[in-house]
């Protein structure tokens, strides 16, 4: 992935030097160059210096290599020739006219679907018990979609009867990116939920100090559960999933206060199952796994959050009303005619 984004740099930079013939704006150049480490030093960077041969001198950065676009498009890649389509798609700069220029305009998919060829292919592993596992794919669900690839996922459930996949980052940022934007594209059509909580950190969002986590405080308990329903509301009302609340238990959790969940998780009609594999492995899990089975076998009223139709204004409208439970959305001037520049060549009917 690193290498294909920045092949896609260079050939972006070397157009610039060798003419400019698609007119690119050096100061509206979106795409930077990435590095597998998080080193700030090179987030904002001056490029180009020295002699002419060097090329044109510009502001440029560097991100970290799994916030590239290239990790989120080869997530949602089902083949060889679907990623090199994506590729083609990806916009990276914007001309002194203000049209966006894409990968494909610079001619550079090709090669970078080449690059990626063996990126493509699931890696298969195995945990300490011998349950197999794919690990591949990892896009920041705060700037991409934050799900394993697609195709891990459907290989996945072509070799098991029960395949478990992460959308990281809660009910709102991880589950609504991997129902609108992974099981849209891909027409994967999940059959429960499970909400991971722990008592530790539903006190701590009560106002306990991390430093007095190991004490029982039901009171502080009772004033952080609100954040955990809300979670759970979305799954059931806005995805339309059962769900079950999976509490990851410490040995400091007391018996009332996992009673205090599974109370107010059972008024909106939801479960809570203990889960200790971090210290009795796939034992510790069995309770889960059993309600998960339970909840597979139960019919389902799976939906999106919102129309694909919708522009691009109104979908993100609709999330904040949905699924952050906001009043509305306000975009900034800025905002707005980024909107409209992406609606015009055919993004809009896209997922956010």
């Amino acid at each position: 992935i690193g290498a294909a984004n920045n092949l896609l740099a260079a050939m972006l930079d070397n157009h610039i030097y060798q003419g400019n013939t698609l007119r690119i704006d050096p100061k509206r150049i979106t795409w930077k160059r990435v590095v597998d480490m998080n080193d700030r030093q090179l987030r904002s960077i001056v490029n180009g210096l020295g002699p002419r041969t060097n090329g044109v001198v510009r502001e440029d950065g560097y991100d970290i290599t799994v916030a590239s676009e290239i990790m989120a498009v080869l997530c949602l890649s089902s083949s060889i020739t679907d990623l090199k389509e994506r590729l083609a798609k990806m916009i990276v700069a914007y001309t002194y006219d203000e049209q966006p220029v894409t990968a494909g305009d610079l001619k550079a998919a090709g090669a970078m679907a080449a690059l990626l060829k063996d990126a493509m292919k699931p890696n298969l592993v195995q945990t300490l018990e011998g349950t197999p596992a794919f690990i591949h794919g990892g896009p920041f669900a705060n700037i991409a979609h934050g799900c394993n690839s697609v195709m891990a996922t459907r290989m996945a459930l072509k070799l098991g009867d029960y395949v478990v996949t992460e959308g990281g980052f809660g009910a709102d940022l991880g589950a609504e990116k991997f129902v609108d934007i992974k099981c849209r594209m891909s027409g994967l059509k999940p059959s429960a939920c499970v909400i991971v909580a722990t008592v530790r950190a539903l006190k701590h969002h009560g106002g306990v100090a991390k430093a007095d986590l190991n004490n029982e405080d039901l009171n502080a308990l009772e004033k952080g559960l609100p954040n955990l329903l809300r979670h759970v509301e979305n799954v059931t009302k806005v995805y339309g999933l059962p769900a079950v609340v999976a509490i990851n238990r410490f040995p400091t959790d007391s018996e009332a206060e996992l009673e205090l969940i599974r109370t107010k998780c059972r008024e909106l009609g939801v479960n809570v199952a203990l889960s200790e594999v971090w210290g009795k492995g796939g034992e510790g899990g069995r309770e889960l796994a059993e309600e998960v089975v339970r909840l597979c076998e139960q019919p389902n009223q799976f939906s999106f959050a919102y129309d694909s139709e919708l522009s691009i204004e109104e979908k993100l409208d609709t999330i904040v009303k949905r699924v952050y439970h906001g009043s509305k959305a306000v975009l900034t001037p800025d905002a707005k005619k980024q909107a409209k520049q992406l609606a015009e060549p055919g993004f809009g009917s896209y997922p956010i």
